[in-house]
């Protein structure tokens, strides 16, 4: 799955867009290198998205095309805090 809509279905981000220019903009990066929006996501990556003065780690559990919104928090794990 790309890492734009992986962004959108976990959750973290809440529109496609806004984690598409994110990504553009070089504040997500995964496995420690930046990442553009057409990355393949896959289990065990660990993504990080700065937001300003906030840093956001977390490892992706599972890939899924569609999730609940009850159900998103269960697709990564929150690494950093």
């Amino acid at each position: 799955m790309r890492l734009d809509k992986y962004l959108k279905v976990s959750r973290i981000i809440k529109r496609r867009t806004v984690a598409n220019e994110a990504c553009d903009a070089e504040h997500v990066s995964v496995n420690g290198r930046p990442a553009k929006a057409s990355y393949e996501v896959k289990t065990g990556d660990v993504i990080e998205i700065s937001f300003g003065q906030r840093t956001l780690k977390v490892k992706v559990l599972d890939v899924k095309d569609y999730t609940a919104k009850a159900d998103a928090s269960s697709l990564y794990e929150v690494l950093n805090n």
